[in-house]
C-alpha cells in the first residue's frame, strides 16, 4: 500500500474545474455571514433575509455574468452556473431564489425573447427592480408541460392575448417569488389564434403593482411553510381573462402578427416545444452542481468527525478505536466519497457542454439534444445521491448529526425538493431512456439485411450461452485457482467499461424487442412501453453512471502526481465496483459475471476501502470548503479536543494510585 500523501493543493484545483477562479470568488461570498442562513429565523424573516441577500448580489455585480455585454454582462453561461451553484454553501434558499430570478425568469426573457424584449425587460430583471416568477408548472400537470391548461387566446380587434386559467387544476403552482415578491411572471400557456392551438409558448405578464397588490384579473395564494427552502416565497397564480399586448409574447420561436397569423422558424410543433424548453436547461445543470456541492459539504463534515471520534475498545485495552477505522464506517462514507468524486468530474463535462451550446461554439440541434440528455441523466443521480449521502453522513455522526447546527438535517430538508424540481427525476430518466431507444433504432437502420441477421444470431447465441450457464462455468474454472485473477479482472478499466456498457445495451435491447413485438398497434405499443418502463428507467440510470465513470477515468489522465493518481484510481475502482455490487444479481442472472468472481467482489472492495482510509481526510479536504462554509461544530476540531482530553484523563488515571480495578480483571486473576 502506498505511504505517500496525495497532493491536496493540486487535487483541490482540479476539483474546482474549468471555472476555478469564478468558483473561488463565489465561495468567498458564501463564507460571509451576511449571505448565510440564520437557522433561528422563522419563515417570514427568512424570506425577507434572502430577498435582501439578492440585493447584495446585485450591488456586488455577481449576477450579470450570463447576460449580453450590452447589458453589462459577460456572455459567460458556464461561469454563471458555476458561480450560482456555489451559493448552496451559504444557504440553498439563496441559491434557488437567485436561480429563479436570473436563471428562470430573466433567462426566459433572454432565451425566448428577442432584442426588443431584452431592451425592455432585461435591465429591470437583472437589477431586481422587477422580481419575477417563472410560471410554468401547474397543479394538474406537474412535469407534463406540454399539457398545461392555461390558455393565451389572441384577440385580433384589440391586438392582445387573453391569459386565462379555466379551472383550479390549471393554477400555476410552486412558483418562487409568486407568494410575495414577484412583480411580473413569464407565463407558459397554450397559444390559440384563429381557432388553432399552436402549443405552449411563453408570455411576459405583469402581476403586481409597486405596492405589492395583485393587478386586475390576477390572484394567488401562498404555499406557506414547506419541508425546506423556506427562504423562498413559493406560491400559486391564476389568471381570469388577463389581457397583455401582442408584443408580450416572447416570440423567438413563434410569432403572431397583428392580424392573428402564426409563424415559426421551426415547422414541427413537437420539435419547437422541445427547443423552447431546451433553452431553459440551465436549471437542471445548476441543480446537478449544487447537489454535488452539498454532498461534498456533508462528507467533509462526516469524514472529519469520523477521523476524530473514538468509540469502543476494539484493538486496545487503553485506547478506543477511531470511527473511520471500522470497515462499516468506511463502507458508509468512502463509497459515497467515490460517488461524489465521479459526480463532480461529470458535472465539469456537463458545464462545458452547456457553455458550448449557449455560447454558440457548438449549438447544432444534435448538440442541444445531447445537452438535454446529459442534464436529464446526471441531475437525477446527483440529487438522489445528495439525499442519500446527507442521510448516511447524519447517521454516521450519531446524535451529533441530528443537531441542527451540524447542518445535515437542514441541508437534507432544503435539497429534498431538488429530486422533483426542474423535472421529476423519474420523468427525466424516462426521457434519457427514450433517447437510448432512438439511438438503438438508428443503429439498426444503418445495418443491411445480412448484418442485421448476423447481429440477431449473435444475440440469440449470447442469450443461450448466458442462460445455459456455460460462460459462468468457464469463468469459474478460470478463477477458482487464484483469487488474484478476479481482483485483476475487476480493476481492469476495460473490463469495468465493458460491464457497465453491456448492462445498458442488454436492457435497452430487451425493451426495444418488447416494443418491436407490439408492432404498430398503438394500444399494444403503449401497454408494452408501460410494462417495460421500469427496465427503461433502469437503463437510463445505468447510462448516467457510465457517463460518470467515463468522466472519472478521463480526469485520472490529467493527474500528474503519482501518489494522487494511484489513490484516485483506487477511488474510481471503488465507485465502479460499488455499482456492480449493488446490481450483482443482474450481472449474475444475465451471465456477465461468474459466481466465483461475484464472491470475490465484496472482499476486494473492502481491501480498496482499507487502502483509501488513510487518505480519506485529504480527499475531503481537497473539496476546499473552510469552516466558514461547513459551519458544523463536529468538524471544527472540538471533537478532537474532547477526545484528547478524555485520553489524557484516563492516561493519568491509569498512572496514578487512584485507578479503580475493573471487575473483569479481578475475575481473571481469581480464575
Amino acid at each position: 500500500m502506498s505511504e505517500n500523501r496525495i497532493n491536496v493543493t493540486d487535487l483541490a484545483e482540479q476539483l474546482l474545474g474549468p471555472y476555478a477562479e469564478i468558483r473561488k470568488a463565489s465561495r468567498a461570498r458564501a463564507a460571509r455571514p451576511e449571505l448565510q442562513r440564520d437557522p433561528l429565523l422563522g419563515m417570514d424573516e427568512h424570506r425577507d433575509r434572502v430577498l435582501g441577500q439578492l440585493s447584495l448580489l446585485v450591488e456586488e455585480e455577481a449576477v450579470q455574468r450570463a447576460f449580453p455585454v450590452k447589458f453589462g454582462g459577460y456572455d459567460d453561461h458556464g461561469g454563471s452556473i458555476a458561480s450560482f451553484e456555489e451559493l448552496v454553501a451559504a444557504d440553498p434558499s439563496l441559491q434557488i431564489k437567485a436561480g429563479v430570478q436570473w436563471g428562470l425568469f430573466a433567462g426566459a426573457i433572454l432565451h425566448l425573447g428577442t432584442e426588443e424584449h431584452h431592451a425592455k425587460w432585461l435591465p429591470d430583471a437583472m437589477s431586481l427592480k422587477t422580481p419575477g416568477a417563472f410560471a410554468m408548472t401547474e397543479i394538474g400537470h406537474g412535469s407534463d408541460v406540454a399539457s398545461v391548461a392555461t390558455t393565451a387566446t389572441y384577440d385580433e380587434e384589440s391586438e392582445e392575448f387573453v391569459i386565462h386559467t379555466p379551472f383550479k387544476a390549471a393554477w400555476k403552482d410552486y412558483l418562487g417569488n409568486a407568494a410575495l415578491h414577484g412583480k411580473a411572471a413569464t407565463v407558459f400557456a397554450q397559444l390559440i389564434t384563429k381557432g388553432v392551438n399552436h402549443g405552449v409558448h411563453c408570455f411576459y405578464v405583469p402581476i403586481r403593482d409597486d405596492e405589492g397588490n395583485f393587478l386586475p384579473g390576477i390572484g394567488g395564494e401562498d404555499d406557506g411553510l414547506k419541508g425546506g427552502l423556506n427562504g423562498i416565497d413559493n406560491g400559486r397564480l391564476h389568471f381570469t381573462n388577463v389581457r397583455v399586448p401582442r408584443t408580450n409574447l416572447l416570440n423567438r420561436y413563434g410569432n403572431v402578427t397583428a392580424d392573428g397569423s402564426y409563424s415559426s422558424p421551426i415547422s414541427s410543433p413537437g420539435r419547437r416545444f422541445f427547443t423552447m424548453l431546451g433553452t431553459l436547461v440551465q436549471g437542471r445543470v445548476s441543480l446537478d452542481g449544487a447537489a454535488t456541492s452539498a454532498s461534498k459539504i456533508g462528507l467533509q463534515i462526516a469524514v472529519t468527525y469520523g477521523n476524530q471520534r473514538r468509540q469502543f475498545n476494539s484493538t486496545s485495552d487503553t485506547e478506543e478505536t477511531t470511527l473511520l477505522d471500522y470497515q462499516r464506517h468506511q463502507r458508509r462514507l468512502i463509497t459515497r466519497l467515490a460517488r461524489t468524486y465521479a459526480s463532480s468530474f461529470a458535472h465539469d463535462g456537463l458545464l462545458d457542454k452547456f457553455d458550448a451550446v449557449f455560447s454558440g461554439r457548438a449549438d447544432s440541434d444534435e448538440d442541444r439534444q445531447d445537452l438535454e440528455t446529459l442534464a436529464a441523466a446526471l441531475k437525477p443521480l446527483s440529487t438522489w445521491d445528495a439525499l442519500d449521502t446527507l442521510q448516511e453522513c447524519r447517521e454516521a455522526c450519531g446524535g451529533s448529526g441530528f443537531i441542527a447546527k451540524n447542518r445535515f438535517t437542514q441541508l437534507y430538508q432544503d435539497l429534498d425538493v431538488y429530486v422533483t424540481f426542474e423535472g421529476d427525476n423519474n420523468v427525466l430518466l424516462q426521457l434519457v431512456g427514450k433517447r437510448l431507444l432512438t439511438d438503438y433504432a438508428a443503429e439498426f437502420r444503418k445495418l443491411d439485411t445480412g448484418a442485421m441477421a448476423l447481429y440477431a444470431a449473435k444475440q440469440v447465441g449470447s442469450t443461450a450461452l448466458h442462460r445455459s450457464g456455460l460462460r459462468s462455468v468457464g469463468q469459474a474454472l478460470a478463477d477458482v485457482s487464484d483469487e488474484r485473477k478476479s481482483a485483476n479482472f475487476f480493476k481492469d478499466p476495460d473490463n469495468q467499461r465493458a460491464l457497465l456498457t453491456d448492462r445498458i445495451n442488454a436492457k435497452v435491447a430487451e425493451v426495444a424487442n418488447a416494443l418491436r413485438a407490439a408492432g404498430k398497434n398503438p394500444v399494444k405499443a403503449a401497454q408494452a412501453f408501460n410494462e417495460n418502463q421500469e427496465l427503461l428507467i433502469s437503463a437510463a440510470r445505468d447510462h448516467g453512471q457510465l457517463l460518470r465513470w467515463e468522466a472519472f477515468t478521463a480526469a485520472l489522465e490529467k493527474v500528474a502526481d503519482p501518489a494522487t493518481s494511484e489513490v484516485l484510481t483506487w477511488l474510481r475502482d471503488v465507485f465502479t465496483l460499488s455499482l456492480i455490487e449493488e446490481d450483482l444479481g443482474w450481472f449474475l442472472a444475465n451471465g456477465h459475471l461468474s459466481m466465483q468472481r461475484a464472491r470475490t467482489l465484496p472482499g476486494y472492495l473492502n481491501r480498496l476501502l482499507a487502502r483509501l482510509r488513510p487518505h480519506a481526510q485529504d480527499l475531503v479536504d481537497a473539496f476546499g470548503y473552510t469552516q466558514d462554509h461547513l459551519r458544523a461544530d463536529i468538524s471544527n476540531g472540538t471533537e478532537a479536543e474532547r477526545q484528547d482530553e478524555a485520553m489524557e484523563y484516563f492516561r493519568k488515571l491509569r498512572a496514578s494510585d487512584n485507578a479503580p480495578i475493573s471487575e473483569k480483571s479481578l475475575k481473571k486473576a481469581s480464575a
